[in-house]
């Protein structure tokens, strides 16, 4: 799969981005441009119509273990963003463990680790929001106050 996200600062971007990637510099970097060709982390795309806009709602990377999802914390922590944490939390139909943030352009990202299958689409965020962190559908209940959907 191929993401491509258009950025304001270049430099701010490819900082948060190497963070996020463990240390992974740019297989292509350009004035302009940056480019990573990673084999992990893999893919998993989701579609969904639940009556928000249209677009890109959130990129996420999926993980398989607790260490993996706490070096992802980390990594999001690295890139020196606010971060926000989710545990047994129900959302796309799954009981997961999570943490969001934000990249410098606004674009909500998520680390997650699947626990079980889940019967129903997602909680509300209401009732167990952490202060600063928006009121939003199921999956972007835990992005940081400020966040763009794109």
């Amino acid at each position: 799969m191929h993401i491509h996200v258009a950025v304001e600062d270049l430099e701010a971007s490819t900082r948060f981005y190497v963070a996020m990637f463990g240390g992974a510099e740019p297989t292509v970097s350009k004035s302009d441009y940056c480019k990573w060709e990673l084999s992990d982390p893999k893919v998993n795309f989701a579609i969904s119509q639940r009556g928000v806009r249209p677009g890109i709602d959130h990129l996420g990377i999926q993980v398989e273990s607790d260490e993996e999802l706490t070096e992802m914390r980390s990594r999001f922590a690295n890139a020196e963003v606010p971060v926000t944490d989710q545990t047994a939390t129900t959302c796309c139909y799954a009981k997961s463990d999570k943490t969001w943030t934000v990249d410098p352009q606004g674009v909500a990202w998520e680390t997650f680790r699947t626990l079980d299958h889940a019967s129903i689409y997602g909680e509300s965020r209401d009732r167990s929001r952490a202060p600063g962190v928006s009121p939003v559908a199921c999956c972007a209940g835990a992005i940081p106050t400020g966040a763009v959907h794109a």
